[in-house]
């Protein structure tokens, strides 16, 4: 794993958190889990049936430590969740049944697990869609105070890269919303800053996407990143942002000088945001298959208390980067 990777991990052991998996029978999570345990960063709840997660441990020789398992449908917790959630949504026809029945799901029963402070965070994603872990996130946890909307990133870190941060860049959003407006656009590059901030202790420089820098192409496409731009500057005055400008005109400073001159920000971003999840969805695959980078998330932000996804192509070391980083999100809360 990189340097960044050591980093996230020692920045997590300085205010150990309990982060649950929701995904507690899943081969991966369960090796998460040990690396976690074995490297004391954080401490590891598996919410699962018991019997099944041993099970598995003992087939393939893996060590989770003292890492608590937890059932929903047999969790002593299991009424009192039920009685919460049917607070939060009777108003929208749910039953006291309903809710019971509803909290025997993994999702929803883990979220409500950090609703409840039974935990600091969550993760999930392996082997389920985002739908799966947002859709209960927004239900139970909300949306964080003075946000209008919840997007995803990736923490992309490239080896031996000149580029961005050491080669450590945030790809946003790339992991949630489809087709942005402008004005949602402008959001996802304030929260993306943000996040890069918390996460990587560098300031942000944020560079804006698009096929065009500085109105080099005339298009709709092209208008709506421009605009977004502009209502980012508004948001956020003290925020280095600049756009719209190509990739390279964004990373690279011989081209950025080039076709941005005079941009703060053109040469050397580090928080890349894209114009739709098209773009940002492939754009970061690119960065994680040919240029073998690493790549943590997609990692939510706008949620009322840490709730991190996966990509369902993950692998047990991404897993449990993700809950350094979703440790590293619940100790910024305190």
């Amino acid at each position: 794993m990189s340097a960044f990777t050591d980093k996230l991990k020692a920045r997590a052991k300085e205010n150990i958190k309990t982060i649950a998996l929701a995904e507690g029978e899943d081969i991966r999570t369960l090796k998460a889990a040990e690396i976690t345990a074995k490297e004391g960063y954080a401490k590891v709840i598996l919410v699962g049936d018991e019997t099944k997660i041993k099970a598995m441990c003992d087939a393939e020789g893996i060590d989770i430590g003292d890492a608590k398992i937890v059932n929903p449908e047999t969790s002593d917790k299991l009424q009192e969740y039920a009685d919460k959630f049917y607070e939060l949504r009777k108003n929208k026809g749910v039953t006291p049944e309903q809710a019971l029945e509803t909290m025997k799901d993994p999702s929803y029963f883990t979220v409500m697990m950090v609703k409840q402070d039974d935990a600091d965070g969550m993760v999930s994603g392996a082997c389920h869609s985002s739908a799966d872990t947002i859709r209960p996130s927004l239900q139970i946890l909300k949306t964080a105070p003075g946000t209008k909307l919840v997007s995803a990133f990736f923490i992309i870190v490239v080896p031996d890269c000149e580029y961005g941060a050491d080669g450590t860049f945030v790809f946003g959003d790339s992991g949630l919303n489809m087709n942005p407006t402008a004005d949602e656009l402008a959001e996802i590059a304030v929260s993306s800053a943000k996040s890069f901030e918390q996460l990587v202790g560098e300031d942000a420089k944020v560079a804006m996407l698009s096929f065009s820098t500085y109105g080099s192409a005339k298009n709709e496409l092209v208008d709506k990143v421009q605009e977004a731009t502009r209502l980012a500057k508004e948001k956020a005055p003290n925020l280095a942002l600049d756009g719209e400008m190509q990739f390279d005109a964004a990373i690279v400073p011989s081209v950025g000088v080039s076709k941005a001159p005079g941009s703060a920000v053109a040469g050397h971003a580090n928080t890349l945001i894209f114009p739709d999840l098209n773009a940002g969805n492939i754009g970061y695959k690119i960065a994680q298959r040919l240029g073998k980078a690493e790549a943590f998330g997609p990692i939510l932000q706008g949620i009322a208390k840490p709730v991190n996804d996966l990509s369902r192509g993950c692998v047990a070391e991404d897993i449990a980067g993700v809950i350094a980083i979703t440790a590293i999100q619940a100790a910024a809360q305190d």
